[in-house]
């Protein structure tokens, strides 16, 4: 009977171990890069306010930000950017990137591109992030969401 009552919980503990298990799609985690925990490496660009921000008119400065949200459709276009957006409020960050590239040298060449970091109204910094694969399924589901296009 004791061999009974530890047999039993052990048993559960070993079956319900594997729950969970079957909802494991390998075709998703291949299209989406994903290693064995579900995760992949992606490099994070946060976007901090320039050094000349204010030697810009607000004329100057929305030409420069028309540029900057070209530059990340372009990067978005291009598969090489997953998500980006603004932070709320008027501190120094400004906002992020999400990029689905191999280095950071990678990043710093796209980003090095945007008319916002050229003029300086816009600078960043680039770490690499580990974080989970279905991120990468952000943009697809966007575009099924979203009334108006930025």
């Amino acid at each position: 009977m004791r061999k009974l009552a530890i047999l039993i919980p052990l048993f559960l503990v070993l079956s319900l171990a594997g729950f969970g298990q079957d909802k494991y799609d390998p075709g998703l985690a291949e299209k989406y890069k994903a290693d064995d925990y579900g995760m992949k490496k992606y490099v994070m660009a946060f976007l901090k306010r320039g050094p000349e921000v204010a030697n810009y008119s607000k004329e100057e400065r929305d030409k420069i930000q028309q540029g900057h949200m070209a530059h990340i459709g372009k990067m978005a276009e291009a598969k090489k950017l997953v998500l980006a957006g603004p932070f709320f409020g008027e501190g120094e960050l400004r906002g992020i990137f999400l990029f689905d590239v191999d280095n950071l040298e990678e990043a710093e060449k796209l980003t090095s591109e945007d008319p916002a970091v050229k003029a300086g109204v816009l600078t960043l910094e680039l770490l690499e992030w580990y974080g989970s694969a279905a991120v990468m399924a952000i943009p697809e589901i966007h575009e099924k969401i979203q009334k108006i296009e930025i």
